[in-house]
């Protein structure tokens, strides 16, 4: 099985810090992969090196074919559509609708036949139970809907790992919970890796995967019976 993602032996930085020394990954398809760790610990800095946002200066590292420490600028956009995001705070354009926000990363990744764009959006957003808010605008949606529309974002192109930064960090613990269902279930029904940023370890209670834990300037794997 080929790798979607694989560090080794790299140094992860925040700025012209290394937060994390040595760091080693390799995750699958199909994967759910959850990264913890205080504040500070490096979590995101994790995320942001596997976009090739953060540079990869010391050590190796392979996300959805694409080698990190030798990419060139140019590939950069092609690495990211690749891989689905979801933030925190959703980060939604907010002067336009939700449907023409999903058309906005089509048409930004290539697409070009209106029929075919048309199909994608109506069906991602069913998948994620938000058929009936094309129409509206973000700031007419709760919290947690915003996130479901973030969630249909992130799978517009059929990526083969999804990155998650705190997706539930603003979400009440119902919410949450709801948000928490759908990544499982994309990730159990489609075969999608999942990698997710969280602080919340009463999460893995309910949603069981692989557990890396950042502390100390080292990120590890870990058993889930610590928790």
């Amino acid at each position: 099985m080929n790798s979607l993602v694989k560090f080794q032996d790299a140094d992860i930085l925040n700025g012209e810090s290394t937060v994390i020394y040595g760091f080693n990954m390799e995750i699958n398809e199909g994967d759910f992969v959850y990264i913890i760790g205080k504040v500070g610990s490096g979590k995101t800095s994790i995320i942001r090196t596997m976009i090739a946002e953060n540079p990869l200066k010391k050590g190796k590292a392979v996300v959805c074919g694409y080698q990190l420490e030798t990419i060139r600028k140019r590939n950069v956009p092609y690495l990211r559509r690749s891989i689905g995001i979801v933030f925190q705070d959703f980060q939604l354009l907010t002067d336009r609708s939700v449907e023409d926000n999903l058309k906005f990363v089509l048409k930004n990744t290539g697409w070009k036949n209106k029929a075919e764009i048309d199909e994608r959006i109506e069906k991602v957003l069913k998948d994620v139970g938000m058929e009936t808010k094309a129409h509206k605008m973000p700031h007419q949606l709760s919290g947690g809907e915003q996130q479901r529309i973030a969630v249909a974002r992130a799978i517009l192109n059929n990526p083969r790992l999804i990155l998650a930064d705190e997706p539930t960090g603003n979400l009440d613990s119902a919410t949450a919970n709801e948000i928490m269902n759908l990544l499982f279930s994309i990730n159990r029904e489609q075969g999608t890796a999942v990698v997710m940023v969280t602080h919340n370890t009463s999460i893995f209670d309910n949603y069981p995967g692989r557990v890396f834990i950042c502390a100390n300037e080292k990120c590890i794997e870990i058993g889930n019976e610590v928790f």
